[in-house]
């Protein structure tokens, strides 16, 4: 997996110069799938990142008992681990009603009415843990594998295993809603993986991508400059020994300039239908819901051209994310609002034209929420079990696997981690999640470290 011999060292060594770049650089991107360790039931990876911690009392996770004690000092019915806040409450019911949904029966709040009606598609996960109980650190375990800065993000591990299906993408795509999530950035960095691999950060207005619009008048005066680059590039080459920071910039360059044309093309949704677009929620009164509802379009448009990780961020929706330390019923009904409608927009869209078997589509935030309340009407964070969900890509759909407390506090049945959700990820998509690495400060890393098994209940 580890091949370290770049196109511009190919070229150097090899008598038919840009001809068998060329040749080779196609060879890659058609027969990438040739390098998984075992079939896969995935081919992509659209990440729906739910920024700030949803609460899964109030979302996916029905615990009806917290009505009977609502009002009750928590100390007083489970032991209250300590909080990041440290402003314990009183026990708070969910502001929202429950109900089963689909043949599978399974649990959907009020407050995901459209998302309910997937269900059946859906695979929960509610015993999932975090390390980390604040968002910084959170984050980078959700993305990285690793709490600290610097490690490279499942985006980019999954366009280092697998290349890329597309000529003129990136493999690695986030599309972003309005809000970068606390720790910037590096949730979306390549790490000590080559530069290429990280992602690219779409924004949600116009134009998408800095610069993406040629500033030449003539198009033989940009190509002119192109010819120039790649002299200066090859001489370059030659005397840094194929570093991996020029070839990263190499590899851009060439990359953007494909993208001049592919972006406005992307982007240009006056082809799709009218049902198609309501179906997303763009005709909403909330601007929330199509803001997401483009993302979410866009998602699927980026799928059909094959780009191997998309990964969404939430709009602004007026609150802070998801992250309601008060008013609760406010913050998470603006989110949801926002969300919730474009999500089964993408998943309907995806199932009717043949993409959700083998798109592997994932629902998660970086931790959940206390069932007691933080002051009076928030809730504050809790990474001792939460839900996240899969659908589409091999997973078993209408189901759930492990289980929290009869409060929704900690994971009881089936604890998960980070580890396990990256391991089944790649899993689905043919990689093994111990064989995938990458020669590093001495040592073969990977995602999942030293840990991770396969999360076998819902495959």
């Amino acid at each position: 997996m580890n091949m370290r011999v770049t196109r511009r060292d190919l070229l150097l060594r090899t008598a038919n110069g840009f001809g068998a770049v060329a040749l080779s650089a196609m060879l890659a991107e058609e027969g990438h799938a040739s390098g998984t360790h075992h079939p896969p039931k995935a081919k992509r990876v659209i990440f729906l990142y739910m920024d700030g911690g949803p609460s899964q009392i109030d979302t996916f996770d029905y615990k009806p008992l917290l009505e009977k004690h609502n009002g009750k000092d928590p100390h007083s019915v489970f032991k209250v681990e300590p909080t990041q806040f440290n402003n314990v409450g009183k026990v708070m019911a969910s502001p929202w009603k429950f109900k089963q949904h689909g043949e599978c029966g399974q649990w959907v709040s009020e407050l995901f009415p459209h998302v309910a009606t997937c269900a059946d598609d859906l695979a929960f996960v509610r015993s999932l843990t975090s390390k980390f109980p604040e968002h910084t650190s959170a984050n980078y375990f959700l993305h990285t594998g690793s709490g600290i800065q610097g490690r490279p993000s499942m985006g980019a591990w999954f366009s280092y295993g697998l290349g890329s299906d597309s000529k003129e993408f990136p493999g690695f795509i986030v599309l972003n809603g309005g809000l970068i999530p606390p720790g910037g950035l590096d949730n979306f960095n390549s790490g000590f993986l080559p530069a290429a691999y990280q992602g690219s950060v779409f924004r949600a207005g116009d134009p998408p991508v800095a610069n993406v619009v040629p500033l030449e008048p003539q198009s033989e005066l940009q190509k002119g400059k192109l010819e120039l680059l790649k002299k200066l590039d090859a001489g370059a080459s030659k005397r840094f020994a194929g570093a991996d920071e020029i070839e990263s910039a190499i590899r851009n360059y060439e990359t953007a300039f494909r993208m001049q044309a592919a972006v406005p093309q992307l982007m240009d949704i006056k082809g799709e239908s009218a049902a198609t677009k309501a179906l997303y929620g763009l005709d909403a009164k909330y601007p929330q819901t199509q803001t997401f509802g483009r993302q979410c379009l866009i998602a699927r448009r980026l799928v059909e051209r094959g780009v191997r990780f998309i990964e969404l961020t939430c709009p602004n929706s007026g609150g802070d994310r998801w992250d309601q330390h008060s008013d609760l019923k406010k913050g998470h009904e603006n989110n949801a609002l926002a969300v919730d409608q474009p999500i089964a927009g993408l998943l309907k869209d995806l199932k009717a034209r043949g993409l959700l078997k083998d798109t592997l589509v994932v629902w998660a935030g970086e931790f959940g929420r206390t069932p007691f309340a933080q002051g009076s009407n928030g809730r504050d964070h809790n990474q001792y079990g939460f839900t996240i969900w899969l659908a589409g890509g091999g997973v078993k759909a209408g189901t759930a696997f492990g289980e929290t407390d009869e409060w929704g506090y900690k994971a009881v049945k089936d604890k998960l981690e980070m580890h396990d959700l990256h391991a089944t990820m790649l899993h689905l998509l043919g990689l093994d999640h111990k064989k995938l690495t990458f020669r590093f400060g001495g040592r073969d890393m990977r995602l999942t470290d030293v840990h991770g098994e396969l999360i076998e209940g819902i495959l």
